[in-house]
């Protein structure tokens, strides 16, 4: 039987396109040196069965399709330059519809100060949403750049999309999972003090862990410094969902995960999770004391 894209998973085929060109830089976005300066740029493709919940509205949908391109930016230190729409609707989709996408699209560009340039539209059976995001910045922040007795850092709580997922009704989950917001901002304060590495968490925390450590390095997490409420674990339990895996293996709450050094200057909302260390290992200290390994899973665009 032939092998299938479903078989391989998606960071395989990235990887898989990697090796094809010299010119790609494996990070959140592509990064073009000009002159003094550096081009940022990403794409990033919504898919209506596959990212849009049913609970999301077509302003939200807009909304969603410039957030995820420009937290890649944000990850990467970037200020924003220009955002370009590509779209492909189903023929029979009422033209209100079409309006409130669009709207959201034109209110999230006001939101982020990234000026919309331009797009393309097409048909397609289902609503598809490709943004492209571009940024300049001098010194762009990369995954794998972290040094030992750095500390492990995130801008704010995360599970809390995954969690929305499987909730209704108006709360700080489905907030989270029907309107996540890029930490732009933050990306910029944080590169500015000199941070050592970030990405955005969009599949998952540990998945973007494995991303970012280096090479004969670790990172050592805690429980503790996640500050989990109790809330969070009650409704988990409630719905029969593994608390652990919503934090870690989900993603989709657009948070910056970044290292700085332990004598760190910044002025902005944080938790340390942790510190780099030389173990080679990705690992958590749970709550009991006990010491785990992180499993290298996140979420999966090809699996169903």
């Amino acid at each position: 039987m032939a092998l299938k894209v479903s078989d391989i998973g998606e960071k395989e085929l990235i990887k898989y396109i990697l090796t094809k060109s010299k010119d790609i830089i494996p990070d959140d976005t592509a990064v073009t040196e000009l002159n003094d300066i550096n081009l940022i740029s990403t794409c990033d493709m919504l898919i209506e069965s596959k990212h849009f919940p049913d609970e999301m509205s077509y302003f939200q949908m807009g909304f969603k399709a410039v957030t995820v391109n420009v937290s890649d930016l944000a990850a990467m230190g970037a200020d924003p330059l220009g955002f370009l729409l590509s779209i492909a609707l189903p023929k029979d989709l009422e033209f209100n519809h079409f309006k409130e996408i669009i709207n959201g699209v034109i209110n999230a560009c006001g939101y982020y100060k990234i000026p919309f340039i331009g797009g393309d539209t097409n048909e397609a059976s289902e609503i598809i949403i490709s943004g492209t995001a571009l940024g300049l910045c001098d010194k762009p922040l990369m995954k794998k750049s972290a040094k030992l007795g750095d500390l492990i850092c995130l801008t704010g709580d995360i599970g809390l999309a995954a969690l929305g997922f499987n909730l209704k009704g108006d709360n700080i989950y489905t907030e989270k999972s029907l309107k996540p917001l890029a930490r732009l901002k933050e990306g910029i304060i944080i590169k500015n003090a000199g941070a050592t590495s970030a990405t955005d968490i969009t599949d998952g925390l540990a998945s973007e862990l494995y991303e970012m450590k280096p090479d004969s390095l670790g990172f050592m997490i805690y429980e503790d410094k996640f500050e989990i409420s109790d809330e969070f674990k009650e409704i988990s339990s409630r719905l029969d969902l593994n608390y652990f895996d919503l934090l870690l293996h989900v993603g989709e709450d657009f948070e910056l995960l970044f290292t700085i050094d332990k004598d760190y200057d910044l002025d902005i909302d944080f938790k340390v999770i942790g510190e780099v260390n030389n173990s080679d290992k990705i690992e958590i200290t749970l709550s009991n004391g006990e010491v785990t390994e992180i499993e290298n899973r996140g979420y999966n665009h090809y699996v169903s």
